[in-house]
C-alpha cells in the first residue's frame, strides 16, 4: 500500500515546524538532493551549507507564525513572523519551489524587525 504524499501546504508548514523544533532530519527528508537556498546573506548555497549556515546551533526562536501562504503550481510564497527568545521579532517572505513532492529551492527576502 502506497502512502499518500502530503499536500504542498502541509509540507511547507512542516518545514517551518521542523526548523522551530531543530529537526534537521525531518527537514532534510523534505528537500531534494540538489536543494539550493538564497537570501541577502547566502547566494545559492547547497543543502549542506544551508544546514550549517541557516540552522541555529542553539535555540533561537520562541515561535514562527505563518501569516500568509499561497501555492500555485510548483511554487509557494510564505510570509511569516518569527519571534526570538530575546523578545524581538521580525517578518520575512520566502519563495519555495517544489520538484515533485520535495522542496528544490528556497529564496528568502528579509522583512523588517518588529
Amino acid at each position: 500500500m502506497n502512502a499518500i504524499a502530503p499536500s504542498r501546504e502541509q509540507t511547507v508548514r512542516e518545514l517551518y515546524a521542523a526548523y522551530l523544533a531543530d529537526r534537521k532530519d525531518i527537514a532534510g527528508a523534505m528537500l531534494t538532493d540538489d536543494f539550493t537556498f538564497s537570501s541577502p546573506r547566502d547566494d545559492h548555497i547547497d543543502r549542506t551549507a544551508y544546514f550549517e549556515h541557516c540552522w541555529p546551533k542553539e535555540p533561537l526562536f520562541r515561535g514562527i507564525q505563518i501569516e500568509f501562504l499561497a501555492i500555485k503550481g510548483d511554487e509557494a510564497v510564505v510570509r511569516y513572523r518569527a519571534e526570538k527568545l530575546d523578545g524581538t521579532s521580525f517578518t520575512n517572505m520566502e519563495s519555495l519551489r517544489f520538484r515533485g513532492d520535495r522542496i528544490a529551492a528556497v529564496d528568502v527576502y528579509f522583512g523588517r524587525n518588529l
